[in-house]
């Protein structure tokens, strides 16, 4: 099967809805998903680039378990590391992008700097505000663009890991296919991923605890997403029946 010929759902992924399945889903083995996922994040963000995929995808595997009915332990988090070369691949095209923006940002940000600070190293007080203000818009300036991009990896790559956990796609197969899904679910993906980021900084908000708490139930929620996009016949989960919904190939 290839990214080609492979079928998907479209206007199936309604935010509140599955955030509700998420929770359902792992509710009676919430601590255990709870492990799963913050060691899972732990040891991918140990070696970001190296690490985090095939933790991402450890991870789907253990929801998609579960989503048979299948009995899951810990250990079914390492599973991830079989994939290991292809989730390596589909993480390292994430960062191409992220790189291609963040570099010359960084660039022009520090040429900003050096052309705006004085060059007999006396500040002078009627150039300070200036200066301070050159500073702080170019700031304002560059959290926005990290958002947007941040915002825009993560729809467009929503599906990856999970395709490979799920279909046993090759990386580059996985992002091509997570694209032309994404792109045909943008409005869906794009409200679940500002709900569960609104429920993060509602998180970090409570001493940082409720964002650790919250993380499985988002994660849970990414994975009903996406097979309410790529469907599977489920046993032993119920689930409510997702909206009508066109097909794309």
């Amino acid at each position: 099967m290839t990214p080609e010929n492979t079928q998907f759902r479209t206007g199936v992924i309604q935010p509140v809805e599955c955030l509700k399945e998420g929770w359902a889903l792992i509710k009676d083995q919430y601590w255990l998903f709870l492990g799963i996922v913050v060691v899972g994040v732990f040891v991918g963000s140990a070696v970001p680039i190296v690490l985090i995929g095939p933790m991402m995808v450890g991870i789907y595997m253990c929801f998609f378990r579960r989503m048979r009915g299948e009995p899951i332990e810990f250990g079914h988090l390492f599973k991830g590391f079989d994939y290991f070369a292809q989730a390596l691949i589909a993480a390292l095209i994430q960062v191409i992008p992220i790189i291609v923006v963040m570099v010359p940002l960084y660039i022009i940000m520090f040429v900003v700097i050096l052309v705006s600070m004085p060059r007999d190293g006396r500040i002078d007080p009627d150039q300070t505000p200036t200066f301070l203000f050159t500073l702080l818009g170019f700031y304002l300036v560059f959290i926005v663009v990290i958002i947007a991009m941040a915002v825009i990896v993560a729809v467009f790559f929503f599906f990856s890991f999970p395709l490979i956990a799920d279909r046993n796609f090759t990386g580059v197969d996985a992002v091509k296919l997570s694209f032309k899904a994404a792109r045909a679910n943008l409005g869906g993906i794009l409200g679940l991923i500002l709900l569960n980021f609104g429920l993060g900084i509602l998180g970090v908000l409570c001493c940082y605890v409720g964002a650790i708490l919250v993380a499985p139930v988002s994660l849970a929620a990414h994975a009903v997403a996406y097979r309410r996009v790529f469907p599977e016949v489920l046993r032993n989960f119920a689930s409510p029946p997702p909206p009508p919904a066109t097909w794309a190939a």
